[in-house]
């Protein structure tokens, strides 16, 4: 079934808001506004608030390297690439790397006009603070993954009831068959659970964790201890009486 995802909506919105005030404002290339909003919506209010960082940085210093080259060197192809060729280190240095592509577009913009006056570079910052502010308004908004969480937290302890109870099944009747499909699962579960419970706590700025994370590790620890016991569940021997013993235990655990 078709269906679109509240991140898309956000930045068909975005995009559309951004180059609209840049047009209204009659900017130039004023649907640079627009691409610079679309790479700054990202999953997580962390992840969009590092990248804007990120561009915009990498933005500002490539217009201070664009006059620097171009007015201070010459208009020429190979001034591009002699320009990317520093320009392009100095961003892996400062850590902003994701503000390449932009800068880039930025960069042939200068390059194009021919002459780089202070209306132009304006022009340019301000592509550059619409495109960038209109993507953190859009990321304010982030659906509450909440319910999702605790659907997950449900599954994982169904199944380890499930997982408790085969092995109780086992130590009782040595003949009964099990394909432990539960621990695979359970397994996968946690595994997709933890990855949401991080963006939640990304969509969080002045918290670190989550409940939920917390819980999800725990169990991924007990998932572990669970398959390293096995095997010594396995070794016990039908003649010895404490495997029921054994048994009643992982009983009260699965309840």
């Amino acid at each position: 079934m078709f269906k679109i995802g509240y991140r898309t909506v956000k930045t068909a919105l975005g995009t559309t808001i951004a180059v609209m005030l840049a047009q209204f404002l009659q900017l130039d290339n004023y649907v640079s506004a627009g691409i610079i909003t679309v790479l700054c919506i990202k999953v997580t209010k962390k992840k969009s608030l590092q990248s804007s960082w990120a561009r915009l940085l990498a933005c500002t210093i490539a217009i201070i390297f664009s006059f620097i080259f171009f007015e201070g060197l010459m208009y020429h192809p190979f001034i591009i690439g002699l320009l990317l060729l520093v320009f392009i280190p100095t961003t892996v240095i400062l850590k902003a790397t994701e503000g390449i592509v932009t800068s880039v577009v930025i960069i042939f913009h200068l390059y194009t006009s021919e002459k780089i006056t202070l209306q132009l570079i304006g022009n340019e910052l301000m592509l550059i603070i619409i495109g960038i502010g209109v993507a953190l308004i859009m990321n304010l908004y982030m659906p509450s993954l909440d319910r999702k969480l605790k659907n997950y937290q449900q599954q994982i302890e169904e199944n380890f009831g499930a997982i408790f109870l085969e092995i109780e099944h086992y130590l009782i009747d040595k003949d009964r068959i099990w394909d432990g499909r539960e621990i695979i699962k359970t397994a996968e579960l946690i595994s997709d659970a933890k990855t949401m419970a991080f963006r939640d706590v990304e969509n969080h700025f002045v918290r670190g964790e989550n409940y939920y994370y917390r819980y999800f590790k725990i169990r991924e620890k007990q998932l572990e201890i669970i398959e390293r016991t096995l095997p010594l569940i396995t070794a016990i021997d039908l003649v010895v009486e404490q495997r029921y013993m054994i048994a009643d235990f992982i009983e009260e655990l699965s309840l």
